[in-house]
């Protein structure tokens, strides 16, 4: 494991997911979603919106640690109002 870095914000980004994946099933066997439509041009499940969110979260922190000057702190905190947003609303 010493050729990856695990800093606190890798550790905290991972265990973010692994918590959110095991709520998301979770929630799935207790009350199982239909498929919606939100400002996302096509309709999702609450599994579709998480996987969207994710992905562009992980394309902003890869941004954000190739080409930008932010803190990963900042990148962290985009992305989890953008989960959010999606969640809700997408």
């Amino acid at each position: 494991m010493e050729w990856m870095a695990w800093t606190l914000p890798t550790a905290l980004f991972f265990s973010a997911i692994g918590c959110l994946l095991l709520g998301m099933t979770l929630l799935e066997l207790r009350k199982p979603c239909v498929e919606r439509r939100g400002f996302l041009p096509i309709a999702t499940t609450r599994g579709d919106r998480l996987f969207i969110g994710l992905l562009v979260s992980a394309y902003l922190h890869l941004l954000v640690i190739g080409g930008g000057d932010w803190n990963i702190w900042v990148a962290s905190l985009l992305s989890l109002v953008w989960l959010l947003v999606v969640m809700r609303w997408g």
